[in-house]
């Protein structure tokens, strides 16, 4: 029996995506033998990708949401009418890419609201553009969790490469919030969706490592109080529900240790405390995966990269990654 297709959106059509998606598919062949993709979004930016590059038509056109599922396997593309009438501008940042990512999002959360899809790989967009296009929200993950009627707190990101997990407790906020904004209930909540993610992946044969917010997490109390505060009763509570967590740690060391596999994930407290390590280690690989929301949400762990478009130079081995732990995490 064929799965459920997944939508994969070719976020700011002026970005990097589309040509990733190109090379992906055109150069290397990449298909899912079980199971249509959806690329949405504007079918210029795939042509004109196909032209500069000397590839072949990857897709086949639909123009109907009922002709999903008709093709068995194989990549179908679907184009929003609005993107039929913005302009293609590679490398540049413009409101009406900001316009065709919005709206190709819009639709593929239509497509797995009605059933026709199963998970979502996203291609990077410009949150500026986003914004101006009339998209009022920083990024992917806030648009989906509003979409689909979920607090934001209770969604949390999670990077992985092939050797290190990292859940962020915190997302895209300033450096001097993140303490305000840590709670026992945040916490634990991406304790819980961490763990989650862990044993369907079958790692869960070791702890999550539980980062602290101050240096040596926090000396006993002596370097900021957040860890005895907020941190220890959110592992304290996670660990009554079932979860096995280790923490908090000073976040210099945690990082070598989950590499040595003593843990199977790392929950850090804000952004650059975990995606650093991550991105030394995983800087072309890494994915982004977006937990609790009620689908699989995959995504490539880097920008629009408007400097690389058309140069050929850009690696798509994220891309590829985001596709196939959607594919193995979709039922």
């Amino acid at each position: 029996m064929m799965s459920l297709p997944l939508c994969l959106t070719l976020g700011d059509p002026n970005g990097i995506g589309p040509e990733l998606v190109c090379r992906l598919f055109g150069e290397e062949g990449y298909n899912l033998p079980e199971r249509e993709i959806i690329v949405i979004g504007p079918e210029k930016a795939l042509q004109f990708y196909c032209d500069k590059f000397n590839l072949s038509r990857f897709w086949e056109k639909i123009y109907d949401p009922s002709e999903i599922g008709s093709y068995k396997q194989g990549i179908l593309c679907y184009s929003p009418a609005i993107t039929s009438k913005m302009d293609l501008c590679p490398g540049e940042a413009t409101t009406g890419g900001g316009a065709a990512a919005g709206e190709s999002l819009e639709q593929a959360c239509g497509f797995i609201e009605n059933n026709l899809a199963s998970g979502l790989v996203t291609c990077p967009l410009n949150k500026a553009t986003l914004i101006r296009a009339g998209y009022n929200f920083p990024g992917h993950t806030e648009f989906l969790a509003r979409r689909f009627g979920i607090a934001v707190e209770d969604v949390c990101m999670h990077l992985a490469g092939s050797s290190l997990r990292v859940s962020l407790a915190t997302r895209h906020c300033s450096l001097r919030d993140v303490a305000e904004m840590l709670s026992i209930q945040g916490i634990a909540k991406c304790l819980e969706l961490t763990w989650d993610l862990v044993k369907r992946l079958g790692k869960a044969d070791r702890p999550v490592g539980v980062c602290g917010l101050n240096p040596h997490a926090g000396e006993n109390g002596n370097i900021g109080d957040e860890e005895g505060k907020i941190i220890l009763p959110a592992l304290e509570k996670a660990t009554a529900s079932g979860i096995w967590a280790k923490g908090p740690l000073p976040a210099d060391t945690v990082f070598y240790r989950a590499m040595q596999g003593e843990f199977s994930a790392v929950l850090a407290m804000y952004h650059d405390q975990g995606l650093a390590p991550l991105k030394l280690l995983h800087f072309r690989d890494a994915i982004n995966i977006t937990l609790g929301l009620p689908f699989v949400r995959t995504s490539v762990d880097h920008g629009t990269g408007y400097d690389l478009v058309g140069k050929g130079k850009a690696d798509y081995t994220s891309l590829k990654n985001a596709l196939d732990i959607a594919n193995n995490l979709c039922d």
